[in-house]
C-alpha cells in the first residue's frame, strides 16, 4: 500500500498547563502530554511518546533530530552533540548515504516530497529544476541552505516539486494555505487546509511514501507567541483531520516531531520533552514500536513496502 509521513517541527509532549502550553488550550490531534494523557484519537488512531534526547547531553536540535528520523541512525551520537538548524557536512554525508528515500529507491519504491520549492531555491542548492525563477536567484544563492529533509529526499533521486506544481494543485507550500509563498510572488491559489489535504491525499495514491513538512510550530515556539502557536496548530489540525478522512483505505499516516519547543512557551529554547508519534491506518498498530527517533525510518520503510 502506501504511507504518508507528516513531519511537524518543534512539538513535544509537555505539561497539560494552558498557561504555557498551547496544546493544552484546545484538543488538537497533537495534544499529547508527558504524563501519557491526551484525548482519544479519531479513526482508531494510536499515539506513543518517543525520546528525542537519544542518550546525548543537551537540548535536542533540528539538524541532528531530523537526520536521525530520516536515516534511522543516532545522528547526535555520531556527532557527539546535538546540532541546531541545518545539517553540517558530516550529517549531509550521513543523509546522502543512509536516507530513507535512497533505501526506498533501491527497493524500487517511489517517494514524494509534497512541499513545493521555488525554482531559484533549488537551483541555488545545485538541484536541477525546470522553469523560470520566481525569486531573484542571486538573493537566494547567498542564503540558500539545504535542510535535512531536502538532502534526504535528493538522495532518493526523485524530482522535487516546485511552486508551479503548487499552482497546478499537485503540491503544497509549507504553510499549507500558500499565503507565505504568495508574499514572495508565488501566485498560488489560496487554499483552505481541507483543500490542501485533498492534494496530499491525491499525491499519496501514486507514491509509496509521501513526506510533508510543517515548521511554523517551531517558529511559534521560538517566538514564544501563544497567538501564533494557536493559529498555526489550529491550521495544521484542520489539515490533518481532513487528510484522515480523505486517505484511501489501507494507507498509513504517521505524524511525528523532532524535538520539543512549542509545548512550553515559557522559554524560547527547545525542550527535553519526548515527542508525540501518531499512527493511523495500519500504522496505528505499529507506533508503539517507536521508542526513540531512530525507530521512525525503519517503520516508515516497512509501511511503504507493505503489500496491498
Amino acid at each position: 500500500m502506501a504511507a504518508v509521513f507528516v513531519f511537524v517541527d518543534g512539538v513535544g509532549a509537555g505539561a497539560p498547563d494552558p498557561g504555557v502550553n498551547p496544546l493544552a488550550r484546545e484538543e488538537f490531534l497533537l495534544s499529547r502530554f508527558a504524563d501519557g494523557s491526551g484525548a482519544r484519537l479519531p479513526h482508531a488512531g494510536a499515539a506513543a511518546l518517543a525520546d528525542a534526547r537519544l542518550g546525548v547531553p543537551g537540548r535536542p536540535q533540528s539538524a541532528t533530530g531530523q537526520s536521525t528520523i530520516l536515516t534511522g541512525e543516532n545522528a547526535p551520537r555520531i556527532l557527539g552533540r546535538h546540532l541546531l538548524g541545518f545539517p553540517n557536512p558530516r550529517l549531509r554525508e550521513l543523509l546522502a548515504a543512509r536516507s530513507l528515500f535512497k533505501l526506498l529507491a533501491a527497493r524500487g519504491l517511489r517517494g514524494a516530497f509534497a512541499n513545493a520549492f521555488p525554482v531559484a531555491h533549488l537551483q541555488a542548492l545545485g538541484i536541477p529544476a525546470e522553469g523560470e525563477p520566481e525569486v531573484d536567484p542571486a538573493v537566494l544563492r547567498r542564503r540558500a541552505r539545504a535542510s535535512a529533509t531536502t538532502v534526504a529526499f535528493r538522495a532518493g533521486g526523485r524530482p522535487f516539486l516546485t511552486w508551479a506544481d503548487a499552482r497546478a494543485g499537485r503540491a503544497l507550500t509549507h504553510d499549507i494555505t500558500g499565503a507565505r509563498a504568495n508574499a514572495w510572488g508565488a501566485g498560488i491559489p489560496g487554499r483552505s487546509p481541507e483543500a490542501a489535504a485533498e492534494i496530499l491525499a491525491e499525491l499519496s495514491t501514486s507514491h509509496d511514501l509521501t513526506l510533508f513538512e510543517f515548521f511554523e510550530s517551531d517558529e511559534a515556539g521560538h517566538a514564544q507567541s501563544m497567538e501564533g502557536a494557536l493559529e498555526a496548530l489550529s491550521r495544521l489540525d484542520r489539515f490533518l483531520r481532513a487528510l484522515l478522512s480523505r486517505l484511501a483505505p489501507g494507507v498509513s499516516l504517521v505524524i511525528a516531531s523532532d524535538h520539543g519547543n512549542v509545548e512550553d512557551l515559557s522559554t524560547r529554547n527547545h525542550t527535553l520533552s519526548p515527542v508525540p508519534v501518531l499512527g493511523f491506518g495500519p500504522a496505528a498498530r505499529r507506533v508503539g514500536e517507536v521508542r526513540d527517533l531512530t525507530h521512525l525510518a525503519p517503520l516508515l520503510a516497512d509501511l511503504a513496502a507493505r503489500p496491498a
